[in-house]
């Protein structure tokens, strides 16, 4: 009778096992080739940008804009007429790899206010990174 409980068990334990989805230590995931052409390089995983020269976020992963109108903060796929003509590819990125980012908007924007207006920041699909090649003009292009 144990040796059947025991052979359920580790039956039971096989069939349950999961491998891990490109994770890295520490429960940090890797995210490069989510982040878009015009995200910062330099970082494995991110899961928000802050963007202070409009003052709003972008979530990596659900390809969304998170930015304050009305009262309150709205999620969408782009940003209104409002933001004008923003240049994701020029401006500067922060990281933010904090749930929530804006119910900490206060801290973030005083944080990196500094770094508004800010042009030097290298884009990814500038980067002839090997990590990022699935950037890369040439290979998306089929070249």
């Amino acid at each position: 009778m144990k040796k059947f409980i025991f052979t359920a068990v580790i039956l039971f334990g096989c069939l349950s096992f999961k491998v891990a989805d490109a994770q890295i230590g520490f429960g940090i995931g890797v995210n490069i080739g989510s982040q878009p052409d015009w995200g910062p390089v330099g970082y494995h995983h991110a899961r928000y940008y802050y963007l202070p020269d409009i003052d709003a976020y972008y979530d990596v992963n659900a390809h969304q804009y998170v930015y304050f109108e009305n009262g309150a903060w709205v999620h969408g796929a782009a940003l209104p007429s409002s933001f004008g003509t923003f240049d994701k590819y020029h401006s500067y990125k922060a990281v933010i790899n904090r749930r929530n980012p804006w119910e900490h908007h206060a801290d973030i924007r005083a944080r990196f206010s500094a770094y508004k207006g800010n042009t030097e920041q290298r884009a990814i699909r500038d980067s002839r990174d090997y990590h990022y090649r699935n950037h890369w003009k040439e290979e998306k292009n089929g070249k």
